[in-house]
């Protein structure tokens, strides 16, 4: 698929990205002025290196300040400041266990978490999301996976690449796993300002769980990917979150890795950023509803309505994935993942439908049209014969 790609690029053709989580590169961008504006004040206030290992306070108030407005208040000295959310995800590996210990990861999921699992010298342990439930959370699997190695399991809500939103059951079930089995609950809610439903995200954080880690940060709250800025959030019991917080505290001074100028902006990013942060979820939501108009006549294929975040997973109607993939990116230089990338079952795709309208009102009518060509070739006895091999 890549190699495909990167011919197709060599030979000067113009690709279009339909994977990609970079909302910079589909017109996503924080106000320039604004930026520049609020750098070059925090550059003045931060010439005195006086660094502080879980971060600057007045950055940790800003992020407190922030779930006060959303949800519940999380105290400043209860939250870390890291240079984004897969560094977050290294610190909640490191800190929880030990070369060999298990981590419950959801399955389908981004494949970011293997390398760092590997880093780690930690065990990835799918647990399912079951598709026929709109991906939620099959919490009898996920406590079947449940073994003396376990240290913690991971939800991420809403979900990449499903769109799916853990519901109050889903994480009520999931806190209580937690505490009878004495596990942290990790949750990734990089997605949590785009939800589709224009409801409020719930969060393990106001859950019974023994422990939590919430990991946010600016890349898609506000498009500013390049500023790594990211936190954790430590919840739960008293105990507990001391003991999290004093070795986080130790494996962040070690490497001291954000940015002073960044922490020193990250108040006014938050304060006089509000307004384009919701200006995108706003943007978000109406390029769902432009890509659900497209995709809603093709009989190709199926899909549960996602929930939050940037992505739809198409579920294929008897077509080979890979070949699916590959024609839309041959014949219209589109490009879209098939399932297995994410570990799915089945025959599926991945897209982003956060793109430019006109874009979408271009690409989508191909897709369907690939799909509608790949199921004319592959006729009723070809598309026997493939279900045949998948039960064998």
């Amino acid at each position: 698929m890549y190699r495909l790609r990167d011919e197709l690029k060599a030979q000067g053709h113009t690709l279009r990205d339909f994977v990609s989580g970079n909302i910079n590169d589909h017109g996503f961008v924080f106000p320039q002025d604004l930026l520049e504006d609020i750098l070059v004040r925090a550059s003045r206030s931060c010439r005195i290196y006086h660094p502080d290992s879980f971060g600057q306070r007045p950055a940790r108030e800003a992020v407190s300040d922030y779930y006060g407005e959303c949800c519940q208040g999380i105290d400043p000295d209860s939250i870390l400041i890291t240079p984004g959310t897969s560094l977050s995800y290294w610190y909640c590996f490191k800190l929880l266990a030990d070369e060999g210990d298990e981590i419950l990861c959801p399955c389908p999921s981004y494949p970011l978490f293997d390398y760092i699992a590997l880093l780690s010298g930690v065990k990835l342990i799918p647990y399912r999301l079951a598709e026929d439930r709109n991906w939620a959370v099959d919490l009898d699997q996920l406590e079947a996976c449940v073994s003396t190695k376990t240290r913690a399991m991971i939800l991420i809500s809403p979900h990449n690449p499903t769109g799916h939103v853990a519901s109050p059951e889903e994480i009520a079930g999931l806190a209580d796993i937690a505490r009878r089995h004495g596990l942290a609950v990790i949750s990734d809610e990089v997605f949590s300002e785009f939800l589709l439903d224009g409801e409020s995200l719930p969060r393990p954080a106001k859950s019974a769980a023994p422990l939590v880690f919430t990991l946010n940060g600016f890349s898609k709250m506000f498009a500013l990917p390049g500023i790594k800025f990211g936190w954790m959030a430590v919840s739960g019991d008293r105990d507990k979150v001391a003991r999290a917080l004093s070795s986080l505290e130790l494996i962040s001074d070690t490497f001291l890795p954000v940015n002073e100028i960044v922490q020193a902006a990250a108040p006014e990013i938050m304060l006089r950023g509000r307004d384009s942060r919701l200006e995108f979820a706003r943007r978000v939501r109406s390029c769902w509803e432009c890509a659900a108009g497209l995709l809603a006549p093709c009989a190709h294929f199926s899909y549960a309505k996602p929930q939050g975040g940037f992505y739809v997973t198409l579920r294929l109607n008897g077509l080979d994935e890979e070949r699916a993939a590959e024609m839309a990116l041959r014949q219209h230089h589109l490009l879209v993942h098939p399932g297995y990338f994410y570990d799915m079952d089945s025959d599926h795709l991945v897209m982003s439908f956060v793109q430019r309208p006109e874009i979408m009102r271009e690409s989508l009518p191909e897709l369907i049209g690939t799909l509608a060509a790949l199921a004319a070739d592959d006729g009723p006895a070809s598309a026997a014969e493939r279900a045949t091999q998948k039960r064998n």
